[in-house]
């Protein structure tokens, strides 16, 4: 007798809604640090909760994109205890937000971090014996970077310093999963080992980056260059930019997330040794709001159908906040930063974080009424393969697509 799949369904959907949870509580509070460190007025102010701008950056880096992604890899590996490691990284980040813990227990939260990171890596071991495949390759020396970045965090390194560490965790994750569409488009034989050559150089170049800054820098940014030029070339948001509805909206997202990208290589390749001051500000917001945002708002629409088994449709709308965080980003470095503007600065970054929630909002509303695209809007492409290498599930044809 063939099981009826509904009770499982209900009985996997409310664990997994409660880390999507961890998730989207620390995008906020690491949004409402963020207009702390602008010196703007927020929700919750500096002086109520002095640790929220330390935290900035592993509420975001970990506690929202960490969870969210090892929140997938849990749902791609189906076994349980890969969700251990979505809960570790939420419950860690937020748990640095906790008033009784003082100078002496600050490495509590980030040790609970650290051992989240590396249950993640430890999920792409079986996923990798599952289908031993270079997006999955690429997507694994991510998640190691992740490990190495968590555990200097853990030992007390700063922030700052393993901010190229974060960096190599989410763009070997994003290549990984870019690879596995652009075999729609990839001719020759060269172009799978060049990824993984470039995504394997920007891994390594982290280290370098925090013993030799002044070499190891400008080695990041040409990995940075020789990344985003792969993208371009092979990516194929080129050709769904000119379909209608959510392939053309995700082929934007994309092709500005590459920009950014591009951006963020420069200030490495002219800035000597470790970016700081405005030069910090625009490589750590060209490479985190300009392109992983832009790739969370491209995949978002994919993403959490995998992960909740419900549809988050396309809408139009969708358009107005991708449209705001490029602009406000523009505004942000361009005059902000390279000008010293720090009026500009502040109004770019505040525009920043409209941006982004106006995307949360408008992806939380299209979930909970349901609504679909209209018919047309989907085209036709073949389903992307899950890193298991079975269909990916709850992903549509609108991917494949785009």
């Amino acid at each position: 007798m063939s099981p009826n799949p509904a009770p499982k369904v209900a009985t996997t959907i409310w664990p997994r809604a409660l880390l999507l949870a961890l998730g989207a509580a620390s995008l906020l509070a690491g949004l409402d640090a963020a207009l702390v460190l602008l010196g703007v007025a927020a929700p919750v102010g500096g002086g109520t909760a002095p640790v929220l701008p330390p935290s900035h950056g592993i509420l975001m880096v970990f506690g929202f994109v960490g969870t969210l992604i090892a929140l997938e890899r849990a749902v791609a590996l189906r076994r349980v205890w890969g969700y251990s490691a979505p809960a570790l990284l939420g419950i860690g980040s937020l748990a640095q937000l906790v008033p009784v813990l003082g100078a002496g227990t600050a490495w509590v939260p980030r040790a609970v971090v650290l051992a989240g990171a590396v249950m993640f890596a430890v999920v792409y071991v079986p996923l990798w014996r599952r289908q031993r495949d270079p997006a999955v390759l690429v997507q694994a020396l991510g998640a190691v970077a992740a490990a190495g970045g968590a555990g200097l965090l853990a030992a007390g390194v700063s922030v700052a310093a393993v901010v190229p560490w974060f960096a190599a965790f989410l763009l070997a994750t994003i290549a990984g999963e870019r690879l596995e569409l652009a075999r729609l488009r990839i001719r020759g034989r060269w172009a799978e080992p060049l990824l993984v050559s470039a995504c394997a150089a920007i891994v390594a170049f982290g280290p370098v980056t925090l013993l030799w800054p002044a070499v190891g820098y400008p080695l990041f940014g040409l990995a940075l260059l020789g990344l985003a030029a792969w993208l371009v070339t092979y990516d194929v948001a080129r050709a769904t930019i000119r379909s209608p509805g959510l392939p053309r909206f995700v082929a934007a997202c994309l092709l500005a997330g590459y920009a950014w990208l591009g951006v963020a290589a420069g200030v490495c390749l002219l800035t000597p040794g470790a970016p700081s001051g405005a030069a910090y500000d625009a490589f750590l917001h060209a490479m985190f709001l300009g392109f992983v945002m832009s790739m969370i708002m491209a995949h978002a629409p994919v993403i959490l159908p995998a992960v909740l088994r419900r549809p988050l449709p396309y809408l139009s709308a969708m358009w107005v906040p991708a449209a705001l965080l490029h602009a406000t980003l523009v505004l942000r470095l361009a005059t902000g930063d390279a000008r010293g503007d720090i009026v500009a600065w502040q109004w770019g970054g505040m525009g920043n974080v409209a941006a982004v929630l106006a995307f949360v909002a408008l992806a939380a509303y299209a979930a909970a009424t349901g609504r679909r695209a209209p018919a047309g809007r989907a085209t036709k492409g073949p389903i992307p393969r899950s890193r298991a290498g079975e269909p990916a599930t709850g992903r549509t044809h609108q991917e494949g697509a785009a």
